[in-house]
């Protein structure tokens, strides 16, 4: 699993995401973006920026390291901002640290200069039905002339639908992806090559391994799947089945 580390200091909150993310300093002396289990949408939106942050890693796209951050009751009492106070107490416990990129700056796409790096992202994107990478709001970031792939919470969408249970990953595995929004659409005609390139890195096995880097504590148990490993075997059947059909990928054939 990720490593975990402590919380030693709430530095400041990112205003502009939604979720109210903020910066944390850490007992290993780094800095993080911290993604807080008691935002809006839970636990699993910290899942899949785990596995989506793991995939994109396999398929040669930068993304920044992460890591466990245990968050402590008493770090609130510091904090003079209400809203603040009130997302770290319901945050306690482990959250999600994304590495600090200092002196990152937002993607231009007038700077790419590697078009297969894009034709990757707009594959994994497909794959995990990612909504939240548009030409308005990328979520993508350059640093040291790289591009870096980050805020992967928006994948995976069909866990959220997981609270009366576990249901069938053919839906998921069918589902189309709508292309039109997306910060690379234009390299549509690109994927079929890429998908040659891409699909046999994948498989079961693989798909397994990525899932053992979630922690226990974010697999919380809907009926049908009581144990973290039971999550992990379903998030491994809802990949499997999408990676052995081609309904959602853009351009590919019928």
């Amino acid at each position: 699993m990720i490593p975990v580390q402590s919380v030693t200091r709430y530095a400041t909150p990112l205003r502009e995401g939604g979720s109210l993310p903020g910066i944390v300093e850490a007992d290993d002396l780094g800095t993080y973006v911290c993604k807080f289990r008691g935002a809006g949408q839970g636990v699993r939106v910290l899942v899949a920026e785990v596995v989506v942050s793991r995939l994109a890693s396999l398929l040669g796209i930068r993304t920044p390291r992460l890591v466990g951050l245990d968050l402590r009751s008493d770090l609130a009492r510091y904090e003079a901002d209400e809203e603040v106070q009130d997302l770290l107490r319901a945050s306690v416990g482990l959250n999600l640290g994304v590495d600090f990129l200092p002196g990152s700056f937002g993607f231009d796409r007038a700077t790419l200069t590697d078009d297969d790096v894009a034709t990757r992202i707009l594959w994994l994107d497909a794959f995990t039905a990612n909504v939240d990478r548009s030409w308005r709001n990328p979520n993508l970031l350059r640093w040291h002339g790289e591009v870096w792939a980050i805020d992967h919470g928006a994948s995976l969408y069909f866990h959220h639908g997981w609270v009366g249970g576990v249901t069938d990953p053919a839906r998921f595995a069918a589902q189309r992806w709508d292309v039109s929004d997306h910060v690379f659409a234009d390299r549509v005609g690109e994927l079929p090559a890429a998908d040659a390139r891409i699909t046999p890195l994948l498989d079961e096995t693989v798909l397994a391994d990525v899932l053992r880097d979630v922690p226990d504590d974010w697999l919380e148990a809907v009926p049908g799947a009581e144990t973290p490993e039971d999550m992990r075997a379903a998030y491994v059947r809802f990949l499997v089945a999408r990676l052995g059909t081609r309904s959602w990928l853009p351009g590919a054939a019928a």
